[in-house]
């Protein structure tokens, strides 16, 4: 597995650190031999609440799937073993369905990322990051399966039923919610 450490808003993270971040996320390859590629991007941020000041954030590629967590904590090590606990639940769950539906139902996509840059609050919001990615028809559970295995809290796809864009997305109560347009 390819693993690229990338640093955001000027943070100094020394080798031990890297290492280490290296070393926990390297081993999702156990549990899923697949993964192609991974990406940790770790941040340091401004808070009220210091036990969130250090971000890490990992995304990994497996067979075209994206698998994604985010963990905030107090210090580097904590955050890197929060999202490799994350990582570590969304990658069984993947594998689970995996094998309830078997392998030739995972449809391979590119991932739908939203803007985790954050605007002053004088300004007005604007559109600052625009992104494509092709839509493949797929059915309403496997849309359900990428919005998770992503970590996201909306999902739009070509639903394979009706051939229209639809958007899927989480419901504070926990369920789901669809979007289909009308004409």
């Amino acid at each position: 597995m390819e693993l690229r450490i990338q640093t955001k808003n000027n943070v100094a993270v020394s080798p031990a650190i890297e290492e280490y971040a290296a070393t926990r996320i390297g081993k999702m390859a156990r549990y899923l031999p697949s993964i192609d590629s991974g990406k940790v991007e770790i941040a340091e941020e401004g808070t009220r609440q210091p036990d969130q000041r250090f971000v890490v954030q990992v995304t990994l590629v497996s067979n075209g799937v994206v698998i994604r967590a985010q963990e905030r904590a107090e210090d580097v090590r904590t955050a890197i073993d929060r999202v490799t606990d994350a990582l570590t639940n969304r990658v069984s769950r993947y594998k689970g369905k995996r094998i309830e539906k078997g392998n030739d139902s995972v449809r391979k996509m590119e991932p739908a990322t939203a803007n985790d840059e954050l605007t002053p609050p004088e300004q007005p919001a604007r559109v600052v990051k625009t992104k494509q990615f092709t839509l493949k028809p797929m059915p309403l559970d496997e849309a359900t399966e990428q919005m998770e295995l992503l970590g996201h809290d909306f999902f739009l796809f070509l639903n394979a039923d009706n051939n229209q864009a639809n958007l899927i997305y989480r419901r504070k109560d926990g369920n789901y919610g669809l979007i289909e347009p009308t004409v």
